[in-house]
């Protein structure tokens, strides 16, 4: 598969290194980066954007392939990976740069975001109104490298412990027919 047939998601619900690490295992996906989108000052450091004045968001840029995976069944998976009632904020990670967000990069992924949200909506999955924003993507810029992969390299870590672990393991139960296969080395 060519780089040029892959297709893009940029997607925030809370602290990337959850995101990422659900998106990571995900067949279709080959590319998963943590990173910051959506506010006004170039080339953000962590620091800066935990202070909530960058207007940026944590997110992940994904690179799917659409002929594995849909821009729809991506959203069907971040929507149930992340609580999209809660404004600002994901579990104790409070702020804006944790809300719900989703930056459509076509006027079709935009008409996608609003059918899935409209489809949860109807199905009354969550008790309280979804308030994911969709906005059109403008900038991403990626986080420092010890953001990427986090979960991956620090199992162990206590937030990652406590926060990434679970909402993996929900991943992997709900969604087991859609993970990746694991390579058997020979």
């Amino acid at each position: 598969m060519s780089k040029e047939t892959l297709q893009t998601a940029t997607l925030g619900g809370g602290c990337f290194w959850c995101i990422e690490a659900v998106f990571d295992e995900l067949e279709g996906v080959e590319d998963v980066v943590s990173g910051y989108a959506g506010g006004h000052k170039e080339n953000p450091t962590y620091q800066e954007v935990c202070t909530g004045t960058t207007g940026h968001a944590e997110v992940v840029q994904i690179k799917f392939n659409p002929e594995i995976i849909s821009y729809e069944d991506i959203l069907r998976v971040f929507f149930s990976v992340h609580d999209p009632t809660t404004l600002n904020r994901q579990g104790n990670d409070i702020g804006t740069q944790y809300r719900s967000v989703i930056f459509y990069h076509s006027e079709e992924q935009k008409a996608s975001a609003e059918k899935i949200i409209n489809e949860i909506t109807e199905a009354k999955i969550y008790e309280n109104p979804i308030v994911t924003e969709v906005t059109e993507f403008k900038n991403f810029y990626p986080a420092e490298d010890y953001h990427q992969e986090y979960f991956a390299r620090n199992p162990y870590q206590p937030y990652c412990m406590a926060v990434v672990a679970p909402k993996v393991a929900k991943f992997r139960k709900t969604f087991a027919d859609r993970l990746k296969k694991k390579k058997v080395a020979s």
